[in-house]
């Protein structure tokens, strides 16, 4: 038996917006079911909002999002979860980078860190802060 976590972001209207652009980002598929997709509109403004959607991609990536309807409360916070994003190589974590930074708000630059090859931090365009490292062994010495 195996498990897996995955990251569910909450939006209010922006869940598909998300999805595609984190497509565009690590590739995979998206998903999305709407609340009539689902039969269950309780505003008919919010019929075309996404009930349930996931980014999957064959390198592992999964992200799931969904549009929190009116009735309900939403808040987005600040700092309520940043999503580490952990890469084998500087190369591939470069490349997820650049795309990610596209109307984003850099925290931290990608550079050296005491405890990672390349490190950085940043808030895309959707509100959502990203923890961007290259995976590398402790050394507690």
């Amino acid at each position: 038996m195996s498990v897996n976590a995955v990251t569910h972001l909450n939006f209010r209207g922006d869940a598909r917006a998300a999805l595609t652009f984190y497509q565009s980002v690590f590739g995979g598929d998206v998903i999305t079911i709407t609340y009539e997709d689902a039969g269950n509109v309780q505003d008919p403004s919010e019929a075309d909002q996404v009930m349930w959607g996931q980014v999957a991609s064959g390198g592992g990536f999964r992200v799931m999002a969904y549009d929190v309807p009116s009735h309900l409360p939403w808040n987005q916070g600040e700092n309520a979860f940043f999503i580490s994003l952990r890469g084998e190589t500087a190369e591939e974590v470069t490349a997820y980078w650049g795309k990610l930074s596209g109307g984003a708000t850099v925290l931290r630059p990608l550079g050296p860190a005491q405890w990672a090859p390349l490190y950085g931090m940043l808030k895309d365009r959707f509100g959502v802060t990203w923890v961007v490292d290259v995976v590398s062994g402790y050394d507690a010495s």
